[in-house]
């Protein structure tokens, strides 16, 4: 005969079996071993797509030199990649490959099905020649391009849909060590490192070090969320504070440079800032985050559609904006001549406010590609180059075709503290026009220790004297 406690366990089972029945069982509980073999499985899908990039280039030495010839150097530097086509497009950072004299990629083998065993040490892959489609500066990203088709490549994921604590993986050649992956998690995002900086990160814990810049930071599902970039480090290896430029900016970044060989980046000629709670309550604002227009540009699109400095922007094509860097990233992703809808909070009322985008002026180009042993002008501590007509046009602000442009200088060099810019173009010395590198050179010959030196320099459009006495 059951017990009484019995009785009651056979009366609440009979009284909740319908309930039990409709209700399936609740899913096993993940194992560390199946997240080891998931982890396994990512990453031999992904590695063959992830490539080494070693770089050569001239440069100014770093650092106090002992004599005027010691001012150029020959650099070698390496990074990592990965490949978004199979046709040989590759996506890195910026400062992995600018400067480059010539650059090598290191692809993976394909794998064999026929050989009969596989040793432990894997093959290293092969050398490429690679070159540069376009680099974008401001978010430190790049495209390379390789003769070669059939490679494998990665998809990129939805960076937007990130949350803080999903794990991702690191990969790339840390210390030129290929083919390295590390694990962690999304520590934060999106991290704006410096305040109205135009670009934003995300932050990992994924153990990143030198060698690993251009690498992908990937989910789970193999999809590159970011490409590893910089690192907060003491002690110059990874702490544990890793930044990576989210997916959806490299994107768009990259498929620009693609077809074009640069980014064209919208605008409506007004200047934003992200909303701080100091901000709002000196401005008297009726919320302490969000976008505010701190300028308007006279006869620009934003000042003929009525926006004015204060004007807190609530949503732009109805996606709210939280934040200045992310609304000047819709902006440039719309295309010149698009209209947007700009959703304005002023005067305690909510404006919609349609705005046509222009294409943003282009940012001032870099020079150091052009840096080699032949263009040092020891006197300057700097690398020149003559005016070619290929480079005048890359100079739209020039008055007159004439003069030498300095590409690069080095860090402790001779009166480079005075104001030498590298983007100048050094049109005279003391009065004697210099047209050229060898007159340049020539007459700095001429001045003695102790003699004063003016050079006329136009930077960006304004001729301007740079002072100094000959050492």
């Amino acid at each position: 005969m059951p017990s009484r406690f019995g009785l009651s366990m056979l009366t609440a089972l009979l009284v909740s079996g319908h309930a039990l029945a409709a209700t399936a069982p609740p899913p096993p509980a993940p194992t560390i071993g199946a997240f080891s073999r998931e982890l396994e499985s990512v990453t031999s899908k992904v590695t063959p797509a992830v490539v080494e990039i070693a770089v050569t280039a001239y440069g100014p030495t770093k650092g106090p030199v002992r004599v005027t010839e010691d001012l150029l150097g020959r650099e070698r530097r390496g990074g990592s990649g990965f490949l978004i086509s199979g046709d040989g497009y590759i996506v890195t950072n910026a400062h992995v490959v600018q400067g480059a004299r010539r650059l090598v990629v290191l692809v993976a083998l394909p794998s064999s099905s026929d050989s009969p065993r596989q040793s432990v040490l894997k093959p290293t892959g092969r050398w490429l020649d690679g070159r540069i489609v376009g680099i974008d500066r401001e978010t430190d990203l790049a495209v390379v391009k390789v003769d070669q088709k059939g490679l494998p490549f990665l998809p990129f994921g939805d960076s937007d849909r990130l949350k803080p604590g999903q794990v991702v993986l690191a990969l790339g050649s840390p210390l030129g060590l290929e083919n390295s992956v590390s694990m962690g998690v999304i520590s934060s995002m999106p991290r704006q490192l410096e305040p109205e900086s135009p670009m934003v990160y995300l932050q990992t814990d994924a153990p990143i070090n030198p060698g690993n810049s251009g690498g992908p930071l990937l989910n789970l599902a193999g999809e590159v969320v970011g490409v590893n970039t910089l690192i907060m480090s003491r002690s110059g290896g990874s702490e544990g504070i890793g930044f990576a430029a989210p997916s959806n900016i490299v994107r768009t970044v990259s498929d620009q440079i693609r077809a074009d060989g640069r980014v064209h980046r919208g605008q409506i000629g007004a200047s934003s800032q992200t909303i701080t709670p100091v901000l709002a309550k000196g401005l008297g604002l009726q919320r302490d985050w969000g976008v505010v227009i701190s300028d308007v540009e006279p006869g620009s699109p934003a000042a003929r559609a009525g926006l004015q400095p204060g004007d807190v922007i609530a949503e732009l094509n109805g996606k709210a904006m939280e934040n200045a860097r992310q609304f000047d990233v819709n902006l440039y992703r719309s295309r010149p001549g698009q209209e947007v809808i700009l959703a304005v909070d002023r005067g305690g009322k909510r404006i919609p406010v349609p705005v046509s985008v222009v294409e943003r002026k282009e940012e001032s180009p870099s020079f150091e590609g052009l840096a080699n042993p032949d263009n040092l002008i020891p006197k300057l501590g700097v690398l020149a180059a003559d005016l070619s007509p290929d480079l005048v046009k890359r100079l739209p602000w020039l008055r007159d075709p004439i003069g030498v442009l300095v590409a690069a200088r080095a860090a402790d060099a001779p009166f480079t503290d005075e104001g030498l810019q590298p983007g100048d173009v050094v049109m005279s010395v003391n009065r004697v026009a210099t047209p050229s590198i060898a007159v340049l050179r020539d007459a700095l010959t001429k001045v003695g220790a102790g003699a004063a030196v003016v050079l006329q320099v136009n930077r960006m459009g304004q001729l301007q004297y740079i002072a100094f006495e000959m050492e």
